[in-house]
């Protein structure tokens, strides 16, 4: 029998094992996983009763093959969720669907509501041009968003950074306004020193012309019509009862019932070669060092680390991938007993809290970039959802700075200071608990050594038997669904024999790949 081995017990990790062992008896399967979590940045962490989802993630995808891996581990809804049945709130069921109230293993539909808090006041999320936005802006200002997107249309800027692109989506105005400051503070570089590619992969045809052709396309009756609406729109998720961690869990658990084995707490840190090949791995388990063997190797490690325990790397090759940035998380988890933010939307929500998923805070004046409220990803992350509101912080940070370094007390105090400026909240004495989470290499970077990767996917490539998948793997800022189908392609490749792994590399990057798949990014 042959062996594939296995980096990384994220969504591509445990999809691509997944995969191998249920389309083929050929190969043992084994999972390297440096951490003792399951899901990667999608797992669920528990704290007192209380679960956080790291960084949020809708399960939504217009490729129908994840849509339909998902439903065979997570079955919808067939009756209301708790907070759906006291508010009386209408959600499609499913019919023989689990309850929720009774069953764990149960996918939920809830609604997707994102919006932007700048200068105190509430802006759709992506920014839709109703009457609410030009009463938010003012007439001065709208007037200036409208002529500056009206020239920014007639005359094009070479689109040679992130900002060029943003201005020709949005214009000089509502860029400065919704996109030029929480991008810096996601990144840590100014819009203008990021490459382009990433806000052309994040939101694909989105603009002032996409929205409007969206908004319209929603109101057609047909159903086929409505699935090309941009995933940034969307008006509904679904999402498991316990968070993300709970599928990839779940799935897991089915990995290793086929057969699969999940060694936590090995961290990968060699990788022998053989002319084009693979032919082991190295890894470090309580404080000893270890060798597994493989025919086939999958890696979603960050590309920098994988190059970095390859031998005999060419000189360049080796800059670009030790040069490659990322972007480091926290989230800082506040249970409050109430918000001062009022609901001034149609839809019922727990003690009228406001209904949102996310808050953007596009406002420099604080650090803070993004506001979960947990409460609407589902009630059952939080202990009591009907008196309390359990929220996530989530601040962009570099790993070894300043800000990283902060012990927990620091954070949670900067948290509170920075929502009772905001407004959020009056003071520390509505805060009941707290738990900070930290996240090394959350986000991949589009720029220093980025402009080169090409180069080093080539260099890659050589290697017949490895093949690098998920968001860290190929080194993309992938959305969840995109981070399976890369895994999903690679196992194709590996069952049919096929050594060109262009279809790997090209998920979420070529237009003719999404035409081809119907796939789709969830903003």
């Amino acid at each position: 029998m042959k062996k594939a081995v296995i980096i990384g017990a994220g969504p591509a990790g445990i999809t691509a094992a997944f995969e191998l062992l249920k389309r083929s008896g050929e190969y043992e399967v084994v999972i390297l996983e440096e951490s003792q979590e399951i899901g990667g940045i999608s797992r669920t962490v528990r704290y007192n009763g209380n679960r956080m989802d790291i960084g949020g993630h809708r399960f939504f995808s217009k490729d129908d093959r994840v849509t339909r891996w998902w439903d065979g581990l997570m079955p919808r809804q067939g009756m209301p969720s708790y907070d759906d049945r006291i508010l009386g709130r209408k959600v499609p069921l499913k019919k023989g669907g689990p309850d929720p109230e009774k069953e764990d293993t149960v996918m939920l539909t809830r609604n997707r509501v994102s919006r932007i808090y700048y200068r105190k006041k509430f802006f759709d999320y992506p920014i839709k041009l109703n009457v609410k936005l030009f009463k938010n802006m003012g007439l001065m200002t709208s007037m200036q968003a409208g002529f500056s997107y009206l020239g920014a249309a007639a005359k094009k800027k070479p689109v040679n950074s992130l900002e060029d692109f943003y201005i020709n989506c949005f214009g000089k105005k509502l860029y400065s306004m919704f996109f030029e400051g929480y991008t810096e503070k996601l990144w840590g570089r100014h819009p203008s020193q990021i490459a382009p590619d990433w806000g052309a992969q994040r939101t694909k045809g989105l603009s002032i012309v996409g929205i409007l052709k969206d908004n319209f396309v929603k109101m057609l009756p047909h159903k086929q019509d409505r699935h090309k609406v941009q995933t940034s729109l969307i008006e509904e998720f679904n999402y498991p009862k316990y968070g993300p961690g709970q599928l990839w869990e779940t799935a897991a658990a089915q990995v290793e019932q086929m057969g699969g084995e999940i060694r936590k707490g090995c961290k990968v840190t060699g990788v022998r070669t053989e002319g084009n090949k693979v032919t082991a791995l190295e890894y470090e388990l309580d404080g000893q060092t270890h060798t597994v063997e493989g025919d086939v190797f999958f890696s979603s490690m960050p590309l920098k680390d994988l190059v970095a325990g390859m031998p005999d790397v060419p000189e360049e090759e080796g800059r670009i991938a030790a040069g490659l940035p990322y972007r480091d998380f926290v989230t800082v988890g506040l249970l409050v007993n109430r918000l001062n933010l009022k609901n001034e939307t149609k839809l019922k929500t727990l003690s009228n809290i406001v209904p949102d998923c996310w808050i953007y805070v596009q406002d420099v004046g604080v650090k803070i970039g993004r506001i979960q409220i947990f409460n609407n990803w589902s009630p059952y992350l939080v202990k009591d959802p009907k008196n309390t509101v359990w929220i996530g912080l989530e601040y962009f940070c570099n790993e070894g700075d300043k800000y990283w370094k902060l012990s927990e007390e620091k954070w949670v105090k900067l948290g509170i200071h920075e929502l009772i400026k905001m407004g959020v909240i009056s003071d520390e004495k509505q805060v009941l608990d707290s738990h900070r989470e930290r996240v090394k290499k959350a986000y991949p970077a589009y720029f220093d050594t980025y402009e080169d990767i090409d180069r080093l996917i080539a260099y890659l490539n050589r290697f017949e038997n490895l093949y690098c998948v998920g968001r860290n793997g190929q080194h993309r800022y992938n959305n969840m669904d995109h981070s399976m189908a890369t895994a999903f392609e690679a196992v194709d490749n590996v069952l049919s024999g096929k050594t060109d792994k262009t279809n790997v590399w090209s998920v979420n990057t070529e237009e003719e790949y999404h035409e081809e798949k119907k796939d789709g990014t969830e903003g």
